[in-house]
């Protein structure tokens, strides 16, 4: 078996597992925090997604795809000169959040500790970065995926435990989910850099060869500013997103309240259901960077090619069916978390979106390894400009709302499919059927 073959095989049987944790983790939080309640939480995740983004830096894929392309004698010199980096890092990250955070008007909408919590998730962060890196770039998928799925398993351990051993507020159930959810990132934390402790001490005092701190800062940013300025844009354009279609449901006529309510539907059921097969998506990226990468840094066209084939064949095999049968029991998956007929009509009519969005994580695996991460951005750009635009003229109209909202994110994620697709395709000298045409550039 392949390294990428095995790798995305360990990753999506853990991921797989951590999924169906997460739908009950899903369940219990609807039941105890309410529609409104499952709401906030769901609009404090884009903030807590962001802090993370601006704390990681995205090294693990600049890390990833480093150790992927350099020999094993270059490992520890760049690690030890990543640490330091991270060390600056983190401490600047810390002082804009100390100083940021307590004057984000959001948080006057939570428990006071909330915004705390953010400033502990930096360093958690900052640090388990560096091993997850590492264990991608050496592709020893085993420890990203035990990571995954622990993560999870603490979380709905976590809260189950306290939610059936005591009774909360509205205000104190969410404060502890979100409590919840910042521990099991220090768990996660706490396991990876032990396994990379133990690696880089067996490096330490073996065989190396030294690098010069400057070029691999260089090297590292190269990859972590675009592929963070990315990311950071997504992050920025998912906190928009709950406002941004509050927003255009309150103008079609829908109260505040309501608005809430049918936001909490469709993030924390529709798409919680609709995004249960993306663990695979997520486990072919992973898999999918450090190949790509050491395959584009060997000028191996012919390898490039295969992996994009069964990457592209891989996702069709369960996407189709996966939306095939969310489309039809549409209505009993939803009545697991609410009988609400609103539910199971949003889950029907993002069947687009999921089905594409299965495909966009490899792509990008794609770009990034190709050092496209330029394009990645631009691509993400125009999506989500015609996906907003689009959501708040169709969902502010009274015969649409929800529905119109629905309708520009599909349009949005089309889009972004097709300038990924298309791009890689010219690159690596595809034709769009997967034929190869010509030699990549």
């Amino acid at each position: 078996m392949s390294s990428f073959a095995k790798g995305a095989f360990l990753l999506a049987l853990a991921a797989f597992f951590g999924e169906c944790l997460e739908f009950f983790l899903n369940m219990i939080l609807a039941k105890e925090l309410g529609e409104h309640g499952m709401g906030m939480y769901m609009q404090m995740l884009p903030i807590i997604f962001f802090v993370v983004v601006i704390s990681s830096l995205e090294l693990p894929i600049s890390i990833s795809k480093f150790v992927a392309e350099q020999k094993k004698e270059y490992h520890y010199s760049m690690l030890r000169h990543a640490l330091r980096f991270v060390y600056k890092l983190t401490g600047m990250i810390l002082i804009i959040v100390l100083v940021v955070l307590p004057f984000l008007p959001i948080f006057s909408e939570y428990h006071p500790l909330v915004r705390y919590m953010m400033f502990l998730l930096v360093p958690i962060v900052s640090f388990s970065s560096i091993a997850r890196g590492y264990f991608m770039g050496v592709q020893q998928m085993d420890k990203i995926a035990i990571s995954n799925f622990l993560r999870k398993a603490v979380q709905l351990l976590a809260l189950y435990f306290l939610f059936h051993g005591m009774q909360f507020s509205e205000s104190t159930a969410l404060f502890t989910a979100l409590a919840v959810l910042i521990g099991s990132e220090a768990v996660v934390f706490f396991y990876l850099f032990t396994q990379y402790l133990i690696q880089y001490r067996m490096m330490k005092h073996g065989r190396y060869h030294e690098m010069n701190e400057k070029e691999v800062r260089k090297s590292l940013m190269a990859v972590s500013v675009p592929t963070t300025a990315l990311r950071i844009f997504n992050a920025i354009t998912n906190a928009i997103q709950p406002f941004l279609i509050k927003g255009a449901l309150v103008i079609s006529g829908i109260g505040s309240v309501m608005a809430t309510e049918q936001y909490g539907l469709l993030a924390g059921v529709a798409m919680s259901i609709g995004f249960f097969p993306a663990f695979l998506s997520h486990s072919l990226m992973v898999a999918l960077l450090p190949n790509v990468s050491e395959a584009y840094a060997k000028q191996d066209g012919e390898r490039l090619r295969t992996l994009l084939q069964q990457s592209m064949w891989i996702t069709c095999i369960y996407g189709i069916p996966a939306v095939y049968l969310m489309y039809w029991f549409a209505e009993p998956l939803t009545h697991l978390f609410f009988k609400s007929p609103d539910a199971s009509l949003y889950l029907q009519l993002l069947w687009p979106y999921f089905l594409f969005h299965f495909f966009i994580h490899p792509l990008q695996a794609y770009l990034i390894g190709l050092g496209l991460v330029k394009d990645a951005f631009y691509h993400s750009v125009w999506s989500h400009v015609v996906s907003f635009l689009m959501m708040y003229v169709l969902g502010s109209m009274g015969e649409f709302q929800m529905t119109g909202i629905i309708l520009g994110m599909n349009m949005g994620i089309i889009l972004l499919f097709l300038l990924h697709y298309v791009t890689i395709c010219r690159k690596i000298g595809l034709s769009m059927s997967l034929i190869s045409s010509n030699r990549f550039t």
